[in-house]
């Protein structure tokens, strides 16, 4: 069956035409775009389709913010997307709407197994719920289900849940993002790319350090800018920020992994975690995923895994969408 598969996010908006057979999905044509240059969801779209239409039998689309029914107002960009306005104004057939992250989870189940790493052993219990936590331009999470045969996705947006420190630096932090932002503070404003350079920021006023030139340039590089100089060792502050950053990342990971029990396993996936792959083993990433007090001994039991392929929101949306299209007839 052929369908399009949207993975959509923040910084950059992919497209793909996928043909689907059972578990497999395969890529006819792809396409990358970034987010910020389109006024509308419906104008990628209609870009894409104008290069590479085909006969799409269905559509899905993983969206960064909260899905209601058919709509969707997407957290960090200006849109509103409406399904049934897709439909109509594309002239596409059975177009679905779901969370990127629950897109991300149903990928999980066709991506090849090597795209699979241990971040931590544990014992994973097939029949138990499982977890998927994404740090991109935001911060993803969702849960996978245990319904009695098989695990069934769920969004959810605990990505903006409130930031609870873990030692006295990060109460300086939580009170320097406060100040920053007026007030709320989630885990997305540490845990994803805006994150880190928040981190870095405040490590750079409380150092009292002015920003390097290396830092200079459009805001959505700083991210990566900031990791290549903590790699090259140059830079310590930088270093301390990737650091620090990965610690609240597994933070905030044993976090999900006890509001779900996910007994399944841990996923740790995005856009920002296979560029960092390395990096994982020697960092306060799984010391702090456990660091729970007294469940220290439930999440050490828990497998955590690092999905390599940044492409697994799209292979979800590709396989909801032809599953979506054969229960519907």
């Amino acid at each position: 069956m052929k369908v399009l598969a949207g993975d959509i996010g923040g910084t950059n908006s992919r497209l793909a035409l996928c043909e689907v057979a059972g578990s497999r999905v395969s890529v006819v044509a792809e396409k990358v775009y970034p987010s910020a240059s389109f006024a509308s969801f419906s104008e990628v779209v209609r870009t894409f389709l104008a290069t590479h239409g085909g006969n799409v039998q269905s559509a899905c689309f993983g969206l960064p913010g909260p899905v209601r029914g058919r709509r969707a107002k997407l957290t960090n960009l200006p849109w509103l997307v409406d399904a049934d306005a897709i439909e109509r104004d594309l002239g596409l057939d059975a177009v679905s709407l779901i969370n990127d992250l629950e897109a991300n989870a149903y990928g999980l189940a066709v991506l090849d197994p090597a795209a699979i790493r241990v971040i931590k052993p544990g014992t994973a219990i097939p029949n138990g719920n499982a977890a998927l936590i994404a740090a991109g331009t935001g911060l993803g999470e969702a849960g996978l289900a245990w319904d009695g045969s098989k695990r069934r996705p769920f969004a959810t947006e605990g990505g903006h849940a409130d930031f609870a420190p873990g030692d006295a630096l990060e109460d300086e932090l939580l009170v320097f993002l406060r100040k920053k932002f007026g007030g709320h503070v989630s885990w997305e404003r540490v845990v994803s790319g805006p994150g880190l350079a928040a981190v870095h920021e405040f490590l750079r006023h409380r150092d009292g350090s002015a920003m390097p030139a290396w830092a200079e340039g459009p805001p959505a590089e700083l991210p990566g800018k900031i990791a290549a100089a903590a790699r090259d060792g140059d830079d310590p502050i930088a270093a301390a920020a990737l650091q620090r950053f990965l610690g609240l990342y597994g933070a905030e990971a044993g976090n999900l992994a006890l509001k779900f029990l996910a007994i399944g396993g841990v996923y740790v996936g995005g856009g920002i975690a296979p560029k960092l792959a390395d990096l994982f083993a020697d960092s306060p990433f799984v010391e702090r995923f456990l660091a729970k007090g007294r469940m220290r001994a439930l999440l050490e039991d828990m497998p955590v895994y690092l999905v390599l392929d940044d492409r697994a929101g799209l292979w979800g949306s590709a396989s909801y969408a032809a599953n979506s299209r054969l229960a519907n007839g």
